[in-house]
């Protein structure tokens, strides 16, 4: 019934130009790189279910011109105040090279233009892109006007454009985008485009961009490539127009939209590395440009570190890359298949012996994966001590069943290529896992936790069994978690200050199903320290984990011993009652006069009293902010605050920002 129905519900929503050339198609490559803008910190960036913090912002923008992009579009400053603060960040930090140019993004509103204006102030140089929607839908739907009002819209932005970059220090560009190009008729959006041009008046010393976004991919690529031709042929002042496409994936047309535009006259594309971006994505600029070094073209973008890449990108971003994605995925240059195997193997032999010259002609493999940094050997994986990651990782989840998290991957690849190394021999599959074991799993420790018992109240209560050197110890802790009230437990016994910084689990596919492994990696002074936890209970198997990351720890800061037990029981009652602890009170439950608790205290926590309850309150309203949607006045009372401003003070002095940057960010 439905199939029945598909005719009658859906329609094309494109437009074909009223003149239609197929100049584009007599080209059969794309001969030089176009202008590369990446959208990453904006359009990527909007997408994200947690969008990037400030200083994660700024590195991501370091990242971007190393790989070296000339143009990165940083944000829409009207939007947040994350979104201005950056963009000054990067000004007044002085971090944009001369040869960067950054653009912001602005709707076609008075207040927006202005806003935007004051976000830029003061940059070396920036396009401001302007924006208003042109399609059928929009004008109908959204905005309710005709196409006259839509166009004048985009007209008064433009003068308002021209108008604040005479009155802001800096140099400009002027950038505008017909949004959902893709559903517009093209004679309207080159209607509406020409009218703009005319405002900016363009010359050969002050070029203005328009830029043709498929907001919604809604045709096939030929289509989007002759809406483009169209524009490119009729498009005033085109000698000083740099003409701009932006597509979106929602096809799975991106790539195409993109090496056709380009084709079909673009001058410069915009897109995101990996192909991030609102619902399937924006066009993904990696595989684009290494596409093209496959025809012998050099894109101007270095991804001969392709991986570390990749790792920056998901840690950033907080996405993952398929195993298939061109380029770098983690399976695109493996052979499974004996025949292909086969195949590569005669392939890298007939390079050696010298019989392709310069030229790569491997089967199977269209680019040499040594050009974007892979290290994967001709017939299998192998792991010698040029290896990467990537191989030691494939070989423990294919023979062995674990699946290590992304961000150990790295630490677990090194140490493995390091034993290589030292041994100069390859390491078969059942050295790399003895290897893993012994560093992850069964390491020699300073402590064990034999047991723990759990019960619900205000959150969740340990008692933690700690032994050492024959020695046990119940350590009484509170926690969000169970995970989280083990290590509030260590670290109240050894007296360690660390950050539960990482936890991942799954079911091992490899021998016994009915086991469970568990990740958990520990956070101080920037370093990670990871362990791993085997076990048919996946309680136990993160506690281990732990058990494993804290020892590595304590072991490299050289304590061999946890703290007194009395220390362990006033830090504890701390602790579980830091809203109304007070000096008297303690003084009164441990028997002890308060100069000498103060002065105990002080000697063996390291901290006064007063730092250790507001140590523990500021702990308690970081949790709040994160994880519930109270204002900062009640968190503040909820951790024993009555003045909001006395707590905004302590919470910036402990954490660097206020609580509402910490929420946001």
């Amino acid at each position: 019934m439905i199939r029945k129905q598909v005719g009658d519900k859906y329609a094309k929503t494109y437009h074909m130009p009223p003149e239609v050339t197929y100049d584009w198609v007599k080209k059969d490559s794309i001969g030089a790189a176009p202008i590369w803008c990446s959208v990453d910190l904006r359009d990527g960036n909007q997408a994200l279910i947690d969008p990037m913090a400030l200083e994660d912002k700024l590195e991501f923008f370091k990242l971007l011109v190393e790989i070296g992009f000339k143009e990165i579009e940083v944000g829409f400053p009207a939007s947040s105040d994350t979104e201005y603060n950056f963009i000054r960040a990067l000004i007044e930090r002085d971090m944009i090279p001369e040869d960067v140019t950054i653009q912001v993004l602005t709707q076609a509103r008075e207040h927006i233009i202005r806003k935007t204006f004051e976000a830029v102030k003061g940059a070396p140089h920036a396009v401001v892109h302007l924006y208003n929607s042109t399609s059928v839908e929009q004008r109908e739907q959204v905005f309710k006007k005709d196409k006259e009002a839509i166009k004048e819209l985009a007209v008064d932005g433009a003068r308002l454009l021209k108008k604040m970059a005479e009155e802001t220090e800096g140099n400009f560009t002027f950038e505008y985008s017909p949004e959902s190009f893709s559903q517009t008729e093209p004679e309207y959006a080159l209607e509406v485009c020409n009218a703009v041009l005319e405002v900016w008046q363009p010359s050969p010393e002050r070029k203005a961009i328009i830029n043709l976004p498929t907001t919604v991919q809604v045709a096939m690529p030929h289509v989007f490539a002759c809406q483009v031709e169209y524009m490119h042929k009729h498009l005033k002042y085109r000698e000083n127009v740099v003409l701009s496409v932006h597509p979106h994936n929602d096809r799975g047309c991106g790539v195409s939209d993109a090496e056709f535009g380009i084709l079909a006259g673009a001058d410069r594309v915009e897109g995101t590395l990996f192909g991030n971006g609102e619902r399937t994505g924006n066009v993904d600029i990696v595989t684009v440009a290494v596409n093209m070094m496959c025809h012998g073209v050099d894109s101007g973008l270095d991804f001969s570190h392709i991986m570390k890449i990749r790792e920056a990108y998901e840690h950033f971003t907080g996405m993952k890359v398929h195993e298939r994605v061109p380029y770098a995925g983690d399976l695109v240059f493996t052979a499974f298949s004996g025949s292909h195997q086969d195949a590569i193997s005669k392939g890298m032999t007939w390079r050696k012996e010298g019989k392709s010259g310069n030229r790569w002609d491997v089967p199977y493999l269209p680019i040499d994966p040594g050009d974007v940094g892979r290290e994967y050997e001709s017939d299998v994986i192998r792991i010698n001590s040029v290896s990467g990651k990537g191989g030691v990782a494939f070989v423990l989840k294919q023979q062995f069943g674990f699946s290590l998290p992304a961000a150990m991957k790295e630490e677990v690849g090194y140490l493995v290529k390091g034993v290589s190394d030292r041994r100069h021999q390859e390491l078969h599959p059942a050295e790399i896992y003895e290897i893993f074991e012994e560093n992850y799993i069964t390491p020699r420790s300073i402590f064990r936790i034999p047991e723990c018992h759990f019960r619900q109240e205000k959150g969740i209560q340990a008692e933690v069994s700690i032994e050492q050197g024959g020695d046990r110890r119940v350590i009484k802790a509170g926690g969000n978690g169970r995970l989280d009230a083990v290590s509030n437990a260590i670290k109240t016994y050894f007296g360690i200050s660390y950050q539960l910084s990482f936890y991942e689990e799954h079911a091992i596919s490899k021998g016994s199903s009915s086991k469970a492994a568990a990740y958990v990696a520990v956070m101080c002074d920037g370093k990670y320290y990871w362990g791993v936890g085997v076990d048919e209970d996946i309680i136990k198997a993160s506690i281990a984990a732990l058990a494993v990351a804290a020892n590595k720890l304590a072991a490299e800061q050289h304590i061999t011993s946890g703290r007194e037990e009395r220390i362990v029981e006033i830090i504890s009652y701390i602790k579980n009652d830091y809203k109304n602890v007070t000096l008297d009170e303690l003084s009164e439950t441990f028997h002890l006069s308060k100069p000498y608790l103060s002065k105990y205290i002080k000697e063996k926590a390291g901290m006064t009293f007063q730092e250790a309850v507001r140590k523990e309150r500021m702990k308690k309203a970081r949790t709040l902010l994160r994880e519930t949607g109270y204002t900062v006045e009640t968190v503040a009372a909820e951790v024993g605050y009555e003045n909001v401003e006395h707590f905004n003070r302590l919470f910036k002095k402990s954490y660097g920002m206020t609580p509402m940057q910490y929420r946001k960010g």
